[in-house]
C-alpha cells in the first residue's frame, strides 16, 4: 500500500486540511481512518465556532446591561406631572422658550435641604441650572387651574433614588409675581411633606395633599423632592390659579400704595407721587382721593398725578388706593395734606444738589448721595436720573437713592435735580459716572444656611469665601469670624 507521511496543521480558530509533505490530500489513509480523522476535526472546528459565539453572547449582554445602567443615569432624574410643573409644561410646548429644559423637564437637580441649602434665591424656579424658568411676571408662563383642598400631586421617575421626603410649599398671600421666587416669597412651612425614610419609590409617586384654602389667585407651588443617597433634591414650580370660595375669582386685593408725598404745588393744583402696590396677579390702576372724593384712576404703571383747578392757599387731604383686574381694592395709603400757594407764584427754582457720589457699588446696584439744595420756600424732592432718563423721585428730605437692577461691569451715568412745592425745578447736579462691580457668583450671606469651603457670598459690598464648612449663625457674620471667612 502507498504510504505517506501526513501532518495536520492546525491555524487560528480551527484546522487545516489533512495534508502530506508532497502536499497530497488525505491519500493512502484507509477509509476508517479518514473517518475518524474527519469526526476529530469537525469536533474541535465545532468547539472553537462554539467558543466564539458564548463570548459574542456575553459582550452583547454586557453591552446592553451597560447601556441600561448608563441610560438611568444619563436620563436622570423625575418631574411633576400632575399638576403639570413649568418644566412640564415646556416639554409639552404649552410654555415657550424655555430652553433646554424642555427636551428634560426631569433634569432640575440642585444640592439639597431646602429651604436652609439649595438653589440661591432667585434661581429656585430653575433648579440654579435654567436661567429661562427664572422670569417671573403675572403672565409669563401658562397656569394650572386647581381648587383648595384635597388634590393629589403626581411624580414621573425616570430614575429611582432612595428617598428622604417630599415637601410642597406655597407662596404667601401678598407676593411679588413680578420677581423670581425667593425664599421670603414662600410659606415657611410646608403644606405637605411625606417621609419616606430612603426608601426606593416606584416609577410613579402619589401623594394626596390639602392645599391651602384662605387664598385665590395666582400662587407658585414649589415640590421638592429630597433624595437621601446622593444629599441633592429636584425642584419643580407649578404655576397654580388658586380657586377657593367656590369661586374661580381673584378675591386677593392689592398691597396700599407707600410714600404719598406732595412733590410740587402751585396756586391751582396738586402733584402727588407715590410708591408702587403689589398684587398676587398685578396691579392695573390708582384710584386718587381729594378728602373723600374720588378724583381720579390712572394705569397700574403711573406712579403720579397732578389736581388741577385748585383754590390758592388751601389745604387739601389726599390719598390712593390701589386695584386689580377682579376688582379688588387695596386699603388706602398714608394720607397727606398739601397747601395750594397764595396768589404770588413762586418762579424760584433751588440749588443744584451738590457733591454727587457713590457709596455704596455691587454687581447689579449703585448706592447714590448727594448734598441737600437750598430753596426760597422749601424743596420737596429730588429727582434721581440714569443718562436722560428718570429713574425715581424721592423726598425732599432724602439725601440717597440705591439704584438698583443693573448689569455688572457696566458704566452708569446719573444726575439729580431738586423740585419745589411750586413745581420749579433745579439745574442738574455735577454728571456722575460710575461703574458696577464684576459679577463674582457670590449671594448674599444669609443666617441659618449651609456653606461648604470655597462658597463665595458678599457682605457689606465685600466679597468673602468660606474656609471651612459650618452653619451660619448671627455673629458669625464673615467680617467678624476669620476663621470661617476669608476676604476674596
Amino acid at each position: 500500500m502507498c504510504c505517506k507521511t501526513f501532518t495536520l496543521t492546525r491555524r487560528e480558530g480551527g484546522f487545516n486540511r489533512l495534508q502530506s509533505r508532497e502536499g497530497a490530500f488525505k491519500s493512502c489513509i484507509p477509509f476508517a481512518l479518514k473517518e475518524e480523522v474527519n469526526v476529530a476535526i469537525a469536533s474541535q472546528y465545532s468547539k472553537s465556532i462554539g467558543l466564539k459565539l458564548l463570548v459574542a453572547f456575553v459582550l452583547i449582554l454586557g453591552v446592553a446591561a451597560f447601556t441600561r445602567i448608563f441610560a438611568g443615569n444619563a436620563s436622570a432624574h423625575g418631574y411633576l406631572e400632575s399638576p403639570a410643573s413649568r418644566s412640564s409644561l415646556c416639554q409639552q410646548g404649552q410654555n415657550t422658550n424655555c430652553g433646554q429644559i424642555q427636551y428634560e423637564p426631569q433634569s432640575l437637580e440642585a444640592i439639597g435641604s431646602f429651604p436652609q441649602s439649595g438653589p440661591e434665591d432667585g434661581k429656585i424656579a430653575g433648579a440654579g441650572k435654567y436661567p429661562e424658568l427664572y422670569a417671573q411676571t403675572p403672565d409669563r408662563w401658562k397656569k394650572v387651574t386647581m381648587n383648595g383642598g384635597k388634590n393629589t400631586f403626581t411624580w414621573h421617575l425616570t430614575a429611582r433614588h432612595a428617598t428622604s421626603e417630599w415637601k410642597y410649599y406655597i407662596t404667601k398671600k401678598g407676593w411679588d409675581p413680578n420677581k423670581p421666587l425667593a425664599r421670603a416669597d414662600l410659606d415657611p412651612t410646608p403644606f405637605c411633606y411625606v417621609n419616606d425614610g430612603g426608601a426606593i419609590p416606584g416609577q410613579t409617586v402619589n401623594h394626596e395633599c390639602n392645599v391651602p384654602t384662605d387664598r385665590s389667585g395666582y400662587y407658585l407651588i414649589l415640590g421638592v423632592w429630597e433624595i437621601a443617597d446622593t444629599g441633592n433634591a429636584f425642584y419643580n414650580v407649578i404655576d397654580v390659579n388658586l380657586v377657593n370660595n367656590g369661586t374661580g375669582t381673584d378675591t386677593t386685593a392689592p398691597t396700599s400704595p407707600s410714600n404719598l408725598l406732595a412733590t410740587a404745588t402751585t396756586s391751582t393744583s396738586v402733584t402727588l407721587g407715590w410708591n408702587a402696590s403689589t398684587d398676587n396677579v398685578g396691579v392695573t390702576g390708582y384710584q386718587v382721593y381729594r378728602g373723600t372724593a374720588l378724583v381720579a384712576t390712572v394705569s397700574g404703571t403711573t406712579l403720579s398725578y397732578t389736581d388741577s383747578g385748585l383754590t390758592a392757599n388751601t389745604a387739601y387731604t389726599y390719598s390712593v388706593k390701589a386695584k386689580d383686574a377682579a376688582g379688588n381694592i387695596s386699603s388706602a395709603s398714608n394720607t397727606i395734606s398739601a397747601t395750594t400757594t397764595g396768589g404770588t407764584i413762586d418762579t424760584q427754582a433751588p440749588t443744584a444738589p451738590g457733591n454727587l457720589r457713590v457709596t455704596a457699588t455691587t454687581s447689579s446696584s449703585l448706592a447714590l448721595a448727594w448734598n441737600a439744595s437750598t430753596d426760597n420756600v422749601g424743596v420737596t424732592g429730588y429727582q434721581v436720573f440714569r443718562g436722560t432718563a428718570l429713574v425715581t423721585t424721592v423726598s425732599g428730605s432724602s439725601l440717597t437713592y440705591t439704584v438698583t437692577g443693573l448689569t455688572a461691569s457696566t458704566a452708569y451715568t446719573f444726575t439729580v435735580k431738586a423740585s419745589d412745592a411750586a413745581g420749579n425745578l433745579s439745574a442738574a447736579s455735577s454728571s456722575l459716572s460710575a461703574t458696577t462691580s464684576a459679577d463674582t457668583g457670590a449671594s448674599a450671606w444669609i443666617v441659618n444656611k449651609a456653606y461648604l469651603a470655597g462658597d463665595l457670598v458678599t457682605y457689606n459690598n465685600v466679597v468673602y469665601e468660606c474656609r471651612q464648612p459650618h452653619t451660619s449663625l448671627t455673629g458669625w457674620e464673615p467680617a467678624n469670624v476669620p476663621a470661617l471667612w476669608q476676604v476674596k
